[in-house]
């Protein structure tokens, strides 16, 4: 098994004021040529912390990838650090100093002598030419150990890795085939899940690796198959996928890189339907994710956020003795919410919600959490009552996940 390590450089990721996002995306490429990444570490702009972290790093790995700390600035140490890590001075690149002036006249400006400095690199690395930026990949080796240093800024970083390392490591090493597949499952919890599966995870081959990877509403299953052959590992995932699928179906909407959003727009979209939406407790996140997916605005008519009792009369045209006699959160109020939305902006199907997303609010007949769906499809409305939880954010999330995941199963039956 080839293992790698990345080193995130900077003093601002360890202060939370820039969030990691690399490393996420390099462990997913990486992963989905073979490659195990090991450990993750962040560091300061400190040459001490930086030549520790190499040090370290090439004990448990055989691939290094550096990231940060190759700017024009003096905070900018990595370049210096490396020089000393790999006993080597600085030598004037020529192509990378090409680069960096075809990068400033597209931006009508002359490189400075600070900017100059940028094509300097050590002796002993390899350049790798970076497209997006002006600071140069550097693409070393030492003891059997590669070690790459990439800038920090993410589409820098990205079209390095895509345009050079990862095709650079792929041929330096030998590696195995790898194969996901990873199946969406919506509205049952992880442990719920395991019961149901037990046996059949337990029967897993060895060389295939199941993962269960929760979030809010939703539980992602992911097979994960190694070996030399690639076509046959597809096949036998395949397999037994289609083995546990008739356990798990109610609950499965997709696999892979499917979103439920995009999934309701495809059937909508084909059926030659509209939909419009208004949302109270979910404060319009549930049309943020739908007016997300590309070519929404062929089916979505829009959507009413009808925060106050006041705007649920007026707009949506609630009876104020429904919410008088059975509460603004209540199936009455969501059936009469949906059927307004329908009305007001003359669509085939609406999707409408009221609740107690928290922090406060409940009471003991309604908690916090309590929250109506309402989903009607032309004439017809169906009402969920849910059971969420009192944390908001989450409240607010799982309702628009059951919103989507309920009209898919409406729209399939009505097929």
């Amino acid at each position: 098994m080839t293992y790698a390590e990345i080193i995130t450089i900077g003093d601002e990721l360890l202060i939370g004021q820039v969030i990691d996002t690399n490393s996420a995306w390099m462990g997913q490429k990486l992963n989905a040529i073979g490659i195990t990444v090991k450990q993750i570490t962040s560091i300061s702009d400190d040459e001490s912390a930086i030549l520790t972290a190499l040090s370290d790093a090439a004990k448990r790995a055989s691939i290094v990838l550096i990231t940060g700390g190759l700017g024009p600035t003096k905070d900018d140490i990595t370049k210096y650090a490396l020089c000393k890590y790999f006993k080597s001075n600085l030598r004037f690149d020529e192509q990378a100093f090409i680069n960096i002036e075809k990068i400033f006249l597209q931006r009508g400006k002359t490189v400075s002598a600070i900017n100059r400095k940028q094509a300097e690199v050590p002796e002993k690395c390899s350049v790798i030419q970076n497209a997006k930026g002006t600071a140069p990949g550097m693409w070393f080796e030492k003891e059997g150990v590669v070690y790459v240093s990439m800038p920090g800024v993410p589409y820098e970083m990205k079209a390095i890795m895509h345009d050079g390392v990862l095709p650079m490591l792929v041929n330096r090493f030998s590696l195995p085939s790898i194969v996901h597949r990873t199946i969406w499952t919506q509205g049952i919890g992880e442990s719920y899940l395991s019961e149901m599966i037990s046996e059949w995870e337990h029967n897993l081959p060895s060389h295939i690796k199941l993962a269960y990877l929760p979030q809010p509403g939703m539980v992602r299953l992911r097979l994960t198959g190694k070996g030399a052959n690639e076509a046959a590992l597809k096949q036998e995932i395949n397999t037994l996928q289609n083995q546990v699928l008739p356990i798990i179906s109610d609950h499965v909407f997709g696999y892979d890189e499917d979103t439920l959003e995009v999934l309701i727009a495809e059937l909508i979209a084909s059926k030659n339907l509209s939909l419009s939406v208004a949302e109270s407790c979910t404060g319009g996140y549930i049309s943020h994710r739908i007016t997300a997916v590309p070519g929404a605005s062929a089916f979505f008519k829009g959507s009413l956020v009808p925060y106050s009792n006041e705007i649920k009369i007026a707009q949506l045209e609630v009876s104020a003795e429904t919410i008088k006699q059975h509460g603004a959160v209540s199936e009455q109020t969501a059936k009469q919410m949906v059927k307004g939305a329908q009305k007001f902006f003359g669509s085939d199907i609406a999707i409408a919600t009221t609740g107690i997303a928290g922090p406060s609010g409940g009471s003991e007949e309604k908690p916090i959490g309590t929250v109506y769906l309402a989903i009607a499809i032309k004439e017809k409305i169906d009402v969920f009552h849910l059971k969420l939880g009192s944390h908001r954010e989450r409240v607010i999330i799982e309702t628009a996940l059951y919103a989507f995941s309920h009209l898919r199963k409406l729209l399939l039956q009505n097929s």
